[in-house]
């Protein structure tokens, strides 16, 4: 773990604890993997992205043409030159090469930290929005167009491990 992962645990480990929340997340902190859904690299995949604003306001993108570093199921991780605050809702839209339409998709920052990169200040963590037909949720057709790019993408040891859990997976919350 590198020094500035440690430091970005210390600092959310001390807004939980002032929040009442430290126990729910102290295994997040010890270490262990906790995600679910296997992470995937596309090449060239960028993403454009808004943060949620007033409801009269119109939507126009905070940035666009991020790297995306990696995806899942369940989230996405990207670069960004913007300065951004963890658990703000964002809307992405996510662009692969060799492909028309992009993916748009719903969720909120669930981590950030800093990046060595070239020209970029911050690696983004966000974590999607359930999948299903109610309003705030994601299109389940992007469910199903991730789990075909993760079959493209991923590693062939991580995805035969994953097999089975298209089946129990739950689209309505």
């Amino acid at each position: 773990m590198t020094f500035f992962t440690q430091l970005i645990y210390a600092l959310d480990a001390e807004i939980l604890k002032a929040n009442g929340a430290l126990e729910e997340v102290l295994m997040e902190y010890a270490g262990i993997e906790r995600r679910t859904c296997i992470r995937f690299v596309i090449p060239g995949a960028t993403v454009n992205y808004w943060l949620k604003k007033p409801l009269l306001s119109k939507p126009s993108f905070n940035e666009e043409f991020c790297p995306v570093l990696d995806i899942s199921r369940g989230g996405l991780r990207f670069l960004t030159r913007e300065d951004l605050k963890i658990h703000t809702q964002i809307t992405l839209e996510v662009s692969i090469p060799g492909e028309r339409i992009p993916l748009e998709l719903q969720g909120q920052i669930k981590w950030i930290a800093p990046t060595e990169e070239s020209g970029y200040k911050q690696q983004i963590g966000v974590q999607f929005h359930p999948y299903g037909e109610r309003k705030g949720q994601n299109y389940p057709g992007s469910l199903v167009k991730i789990i075909a790019l993760e079959q493209k993408f991923a590693p062939a040891d991580q995805s035969e491990r994953d097999q089975s859990a298209t089946d129990e997976f739950e689209t309505d919350g």
